[in-house]
């Protein structure tokens, strides 16, 4: 009573809101900018039973807007590093973290077990494969999506409602859209637009207030100004997904093929007679001192990729790992096979590098 009094003294929630609150279950997608705010107000609002399923691992470059993470954190898992402070937050509720991908054999068994989706994932991809597992599950979303100093929050496939589909029916050409790693987001974002998606998390379990279903709310942060975009539902792009059900299970995430493109820092540092090479603009920070570098930014390498030694492996960084992927891919293009995406942005790969070679040196 004492940790709820606020909800409960609220003649709209009441002890019998509180209760329905208690016994809902909630399935958080990503433990990222918006996850964070969304699995700390939920949990200090009681939801009975919170899932969170993440499979990265929590850099220090997210510390500037993942506010459930601290130094202590880095290195973790990120679903298991929040379950471990969320538990803090409120011990009397039943968290499970799934530190693994979200995937289209697991998605459906995994969202039938909750009541309510929230998305917080930051690729197109997954929020394609959300949608559509929510359609055959008959959950309802709750969306959420940031870029630079904008966000947008939604609910879909409630109550026979629109779908993620009726307001964009095709994904976006491949990395043809940035996402906050590459194009950068202002730190108090994610915050704003994950309360948000809380609160209408809270309003679904309780049957309160107007739900935006059939709306899209777009906010920008320095203007302050919100405005609502109305979305019809296509009852074609539904019927489609409702169609592929049985074979849904065989689908596979298109950038899973891409795995082999990619590897972290770590499993290169031992290889000789290799080139990295920083795709990143000269300005750009971190340097990374601790290696052999060749600077060639990505707007100079379709010119003077021919500079590069054809017989020696290259593995290319950036911020991210967005403008990476696009270096091996043209060059791949061109016919060059043995080259790579280093996975690790700079910032981390240069936290690394520090920490390897204090190691190294403590252990001579």
């Amino acid at each position: 009573m004492n940790r709820y009094s606020r909800h409960i003294i609220l003649s709209e929630i009441g002890p019998e809101g509180q209760a329905k609150i208690s016994k809902a279950k909630v399935l958080v997608i990503g433990a990222g900018g918006l996850g964070c705010p969304v699995l700390q107000y939920l949990t200090a609002a009681g939801v009975g039973h919170i899932g969170v399923i993440d499979f990265d691992i929590v850099e220090l470059s997210n510390l500037q807007r993942q506010v459930l993470f601290g130094t202590a954190s880095l290195g973790k898992n990120k679903a298991k590093a929040a379950k471990e402070r969320l538990q803090d937050l409120n011990n009397d509720i039943s968290i499970t973290a799934y530190p693994e991908a979200l995937n289209y054999q697991n998605a459906i068994s995994l969202f039938n077990q909750y009541n309510i989706i929230v998305d917080g994932s930051d690729n197109f991809e997954t929020r394609y494969l959300v949608n559509d597992a929510c359609i055959i599950t008959n959950r309802p979303l709750v969306f959420g999506a940031i870029y630079k100093f904008e966000g947008q929050v939604s609910v879909f496939n409630y109550r026979n409602g629109p779908s993620y589909r009726c307001l964009f029916p095709n994904p976006p050409q491949k990395d043809a859209v940035p996402n906050c790693s590459e194009i950068g987001v202002l730190g108090v974002l994610p915050g704003i637009i994950g309360s948000m998606q809380a609160n209408e998390v809270l309003k679904l379990i309780l049957n309160l207030g107007d739900v935006l279903s059939g709306k899209l709310l777009c906010y920008n942060a320095l203007s302050n100004q919100i405005s609502t975009l109305k979305i019809k539902k296509n009852e074609t792009d539904v019927r489609q997904v409702l169609n592929s059900k049985d074979s849904f299970e065989q689908q596979e995430l298109s950038f899973n093929c891409e795995q082999n493109e990619v590897v972290s820092i770590h499993d290169i540092l031992q290889k000789t007679d290799i080139q990295i090479i920083d795709v990143r603009e000269p300005n750009e920070l971190p340097k990374i001192s601790e290696l052999s570098v060749i600077s060639m930014p990505l707007s100079v390498l379709k010119n003077e990729f021919q500079s590069l030694k054809n017989n020696e492996e290259k593995y290319f960084f950036c911020q991210s790992g967005i403008r990476s992927k696009k270096a091996v891919h043209f060059l791949k293009e061109k016919g060059i096979t043995n080259c790579y995406s280093i996975k690790e942005g700079a910032a981390d790969i240069k936290n690394y590098l520090e920490q390897h070679y204090k190691e190294k040196s403590n252990a001579r």
